[in-house]
């Protein structure tokens, strides 16, 4: 059984991305564009693949769901973010900030397995088209999906509760922008081997194994691509899945440079420029590179807006 430890710790305080204070109303005006940006264009998609029939596809129910975690995502770091650019002591409680760390956890490693359910899905799409709605059937795609949520929730709970036996008794400046478990347990009054061993582990579960999956079930596809006779029908499939390893590409390479480092090289603002670009910079590209490449979301788009 596990007993909490307590903690002389009431509230942290976060340096931000930068402790100039003339940068700080900029740095306001940037990230909130960039999260309305974020939100309007993946309302955009949630909307438009529900109303619309021709994205009433398993590829689009996927890509809903990682529209709408892209709004939790990012929702879990830029408002208070937003909130401390205006002010000089940028506090936040003890128990608001393990709140955020496990929450941004959760939503990090339900976007890894998910990435590796749409992937299943564009395999399946080229390399058995003929069955492709009768492998692809709804009750498996929304099992699929209800698994990518779970395994978030589960590995984010195991982490959480190693963190929380953890003692933080003295210093409480997280050099962040926000509470990531990394930075939190340098500030443990306390042996955090165990916790940085675990997380490691953790990040080779849900993030390199579903990485080198996905890349041998492209190498798959791309070799199922070449075998087609036409050059429409090849470009048509590369097409297909060009958004998909771009998304992958942007995610998985920061979340790689971010936990599969050792501990002995990470330096903190590096550590913040990847943070930032998987928090924050990702979820506003995601509803852009699925829009621009994606002739299907074009097509619905137009058709809807001239109703």
């Amino acid at each position: 059984m596990f007993s909490w430890n307590s903690t002389t710790v009431d509230e942290f305080i976060l340096v931000g991305l930068t402790g100039r204070q003339d940068m700080q109303i900029l740095l306001f005006i940037v990230f909130l564009t960039c999260y309305l940006v974020t939100l309007i264009g993946n309302v955009l998609i949630i909307w438009l693949s529900n109303i619309n029939p021709r994205l009433h596809k398993p590829m689009y129910f996927f890509l809903r769901n990682l529209s709408f975690l892209d709004i939790c995502y990012t929702s879990c770091v830029v408002p208070k973010m937003l909130i401390n650019f205006l002010l000089v002591k940028k506090s936040i409680s003890s128990n608001a900030c393990f709140t955020q760390m496990s929450v941004h956890m959760s939503l990090g490693v339900t976007e890894c397995f998910l990435l590796l359910s749409m992937a299943y899905d564009r395999y399946v799409a080229i390399c058995s088209p003929l069955h492709y709605t009768k492998i692809m059937h709804p009750m498996l795609c929304i099992s699929m999906a209800g698994a990518c949520w779970v395994g978030g929730l589960i590995v984010s709970i195991i982490n959480t509760v190693y963190t929380l036996q953890l003692p933080f008794c003295g210093p409480n400046i997280v050099n962040h922008f926000f509470c990531e478990e990394p930075t939190l347990l340098e500030l443990a009054c306390a042996d955090t081997s165990l916790n940085k061993t675990l997380l490691f582990f953790c990040a080779i579960i849900v993030a390199v194994a579903p990485f080198f999956i996905i890349f041998f079930t492209y190498v798959n596809i791309i070799s199922n691509i070449m075998k087609i006779r036409t050059t429409g029908g090849r470009r048509k499939a590369f097409s297909t899945c060009a958004s998909h390893v771009l998304v992958v590409t942007l995610f998985y390479g920061t979340i790689f440079f971010m936990y599969l480092r050792p501990g002995t090289v990470h330096v903190a603002n590096q550590d913040k420029m990847a943070t930032l670009f998987y928090s924050v910079i990702t979820p506003m590209l995601n509803p852009l590179i699925y829009t621009l490449r994606n002739k299907d979301v074009k097509l619905a788009l137009r058709e809807t807006t001239r109703k």
